[in-house]
């Protein structure tokens, strides 16, 4: 089995990156160094389906079915995650913890299976890495103390 751990520690309050990461509309703004997915239909309830939309590529549509197993906000959010073709159904946790003055996120996605789980996980790793080290930390520098971008933010999410 094949899975995704990534680790990194921002200088920001808990409570702002758990906005960042949960706000459906913060999410677009950070994972826009990927495919720029849209958190659609999120809410944080456990039980809840949503899905992310993200620019379609060739064999694959852009889209991915979840549901929240789990919500200990600010602390806590794990979800599954399906191709909406098919396929296994991994799952996705993010863990977060005060840390030396701000906040370390830890970012889970597991239950990779076979040679073409096991592909996937790579190319969704090199993905979330920098998504985590370059397109989360503009966002939470954009935040005001209230976790709303600041009237001054030039951030726009991209279109798809």
């Amino acid at each position: 089995m094949s899975a995704i751990r990534i680790v990194r520690n921002y200088p920001h309050p808990l409570h702002l990156v758990w906005r960042a990461v949960t706000d459906p509309e913060l999410v677009p703004l950070w994972t826009a160094t990927g495919a720029g997915a849209r958190m659609e239909g999120f809410t944080p309830v456990e039980g809840a389906d949503f899905r992310y939309v993200a620019k379609p590529k060739p064999g694959w549509s852009g889209v991915v079915l979840c549901t929240v197993l789990e919500v200990r906000e600010p602390t806590v959010l794990r979800y599954s995650w399906q191709d909406e073709g098919g396929g296994a159904t991994t799952e996705v946790a993010y863990r977060l913890e005060p840390h030396a003055g701000g906040t370390r996120f830890s970012y889970d996605h597991t239950g990779f299976t076979g040679i073409g789980g096991y592909f996937m996980a790579k190319i969704l790793a090199t993905v979330r890495t920098k998504m985590l080290a370059q397109g989360l930390p503009v966002v939470l520098d954009h935040l005001d103390e209230t976790g709303t971008l600041r009237p001054d933010s030039t951030l726009r999410p991209k279109a798809l």
